[in-house]
C-alpha cells in the first residue's frame, strides 16, 4: 500500500477526469490534478486484490475499500480468514484500525505512517493517501517520453518546505491524452532511488479509462515486489460522511 499512494494506487485511490484548455498550455500542477482526479472522483468503491511476493514466500489479501474526496478512505480486508474483518479508517490526518481478533481499534499514529501496511511494499499513507501529490508537492514537467506506446509527460515533484512527506523526490510519467499514470520513481531525501511503482491493465471502468493494476518494486530488495488489482471499481458514487466514523469500522462488511 514505501511509497501512491504517491500517486497511483500510489495510488489507490483517485481520479476524475476535467476539461481544461488545450494540452500544450497545462501546466505541471494541472497535468499533476488531472491524473489526481482521474483515479480518485469525488468518490468510489474498489474491490481489490494485494499479491505480496517475497523470495520464499508469497501471500495474497483481499479488500474493500471506499473513498470520500481527499479527507475520507475506509479499507475492509475480506481475505485471508486470519485477517478478515481488519478494518482501516482515515478521517482527515487521523488514521485507525479495528481488530475483530482482540476487540479494540487502535489509533494509527504520524510515525507509522510509512511503515509497512499489511507485510506489503505497500505504506499505511499509500492506502489512505494522507499525503497529496497535488498540495504538498511542487511541480515541474521535464518534458515528453514515450512509454509502452504512450506519449507521456514526465514530471518531477519535489515536496514543499513544510509538508510532512517522506519522499526527497518523485518522478511520474502521465500519458498526455489520458492523463492516467503509468510510472511512479520514489526517491529518499538523498537522492536514491527506493521504490518504482508501473501501472498498466489499461481498462474502461464506466465513467472513465484507467490503469487496473499496480506494481511495486523496492530498489534495494531484490525478489521482493508487491501487486495491487482492482477487480471492481465504481466512481462518484453516493457515500455520507457518517460512513467512515470509527462506530461503523465494527459494522461494515
Amino acid at each position: 500500500m514505501k511509497a501512491y499512494l504517491k500517486i497511483s494506487f500510489s495510488a489507490l485511490f483517485f481520479g476524475l477526469f476535467s476539461l481544461a484548455g488545450p494540452a500544450q498550455s497545462l501546466t505541471a500542477t494541472q497535468i499533476v490534478q488531472k491524473a489526481y482526479d482521474l483515479m480518485r472522483g469525488k468518490s468510489s468503491y474498489s474491490e481489490v486484490t494485494m499479491h505480496i511476493i517475497r523470495p520464499k514466500w508469497e501471500r495474497t489479501l483481499s479488500f474493500k475499500a471506499w473513498a470520500k474526496g481527499t479527507k475520507y478512505s475506509l479499507i475492509y480486508i475480506t481475505a485471508p480468514a486470519k485477517e478478515k474483518g481488519q478494518v482501516f479508517l482515515k478521517r482527515d490526518k487521523e488514521m485507525w484500525n479495528w481488530l475483530p481478533s482482540i476487540g479494540r481499534t487502535i489509533k494509527i499514529p504520524p510515525s507509522m505512517m510509512m511503515q509497512s501496511w499489511m507485510g506489503s511494499d505497500m505504506t499505511n499513507d499509500d492506502l489512505v493517501k494522507e499525503s497529496s501529490i497535488v498540495e504538498d508537492y511542487d511541480h515541474k514537467l521535464l518534458g515528453t517520453e514515450e512509454l509502452n506506446g504512450y506519449e507521456c509527460y514526465k514530471i518531477e515533484l519535489i515536496p514543499k518546505e513544510n509538508a510532512a512527506v517522506v519522499w526527497g523526490k518523485i518522478y511520474s510519467w502521465i500519458t498526455k491524452k489520458e492523463f492516467f499514470t503509468l510510472k511512479n520513481e520514489y526517491y529518499d531525501e538523498d537522492g536514491y532511488l527506493v521504490n518504482t511503482e508501473i501501472l498498466s491493465k489499461i481498462k474502461n471502468v464506466g465513467d472513465r479509462t484507467i490503469p487496473t493494476y499496480f506494481e511495486m518494486v523496492p530498489a534495494d530488495k531484490p525478489g521482493n515486489k508487491t501487486t495491487m488489482e482492482f477487480t471492481h471499481i465504481r466512481f462518484n458514487i453516493p457515500i455520507d460522511d457518517n460512513f467512515f466514523s470509527i462506530q461503523n469500522m465494527k459494522r461494515v462488511h
